[in-house]
């Protein structure tokens, strides 16, 4: 069993965010530097108040596990990362991230908190579709999400307004199946030990039952 292992990297854990956090977490967001690769609306610093008021909000909200990305080194809060809008029917969820401490970017501690996202996403959700949506002019972003595992599979053209001009906005994706084959032989899932196929578990055999054919009664001498 993983235990605590679940949502512990090489860089960093995830941790249970509380309401104490917002003290760090909310200043954050008053940087432009980092709302500007988080929201595709008008920008604006955003108050401690605010960030109050969204973390009630997400509290309230059982389609969302959200989580603060700690350091291992220091147990240092560096960020915040969760999974939301889950549908529980076809099994997927959308998958967000930010790291406010600027200190840190580029540095393998975003790409180390994708994985552990979605190995929770995998191994204790049981989801079958993790999905994000990043700007295009977030090279470092893509390139985190990519070594994760994410790929690319929709481009919405000219859909955010930022800095005078239009980007296109990038829908990205992780599949179980694509997971488990280049994650799965370390948490032992193999053919033996796998978790639930959702297309195959889907499948009905139907075993057509044909009707014995009665031989008729022949002739003597037939």
């Amino acid at each position: 069993m993983l235990g605590d292992d679940l949502l512990r990297g090489e860089l960093v854990y995830l941790d249970a965010m509380e309401r104490g956090d917002i003290e760090t977490i909310g200043p954050w967001w008053r940087s432009l530097n980092l709302v500007q690769y988080v929201r595709a609306d008008v920008m604006m610093p955003q108050t401690l108040q605010d960030e109050y008021d969204w973390f009630d909000n997400q509290r309230k909200d059982s389609g969302s596990y959200g989580f603060v990305v700690k350091r291992i080194d220091t147990s240092e809060v560096i960020g915040g990362t969760g999974l939301f809008g889950v549908n529980w029917q076809v099994r997927s969820c959308t998958f967000g991230i930010a790291l406010g401490d600027q200190s840190v970017w580029g540095k393998g501690y975003g790409t180390d908190a994708t994985r552990l996202a979605l190995r929770f996403a995998f191994l204790e959700m049981n989801m079958n579709r993790v999905e994000l949506r990043v700007y295009d002019y977030n090279n470092r972003g893509i390139r985190a999400y990519e070594k994760a595992g994410f790929v690319q599979e929709g481009r919405l053209r000219e859909a955010i307004y930022r800095d005078g001009r239009y980007w296109d906005e990038l829908v990205m994706s992780v599949l179980r199946a694509d997971w488990i084959k280049e994650n799965g032989e370390a948490f032992g899932i193999g053919p033996k030990n796998r978790l639930p196929d959702p297309a195959a578990d889907a499948k009905v055999n139907v075993v057509v039952k044909r009707k014995r054919r009665t031989p008729k009664k022949g002739r003597p001498g037939d």
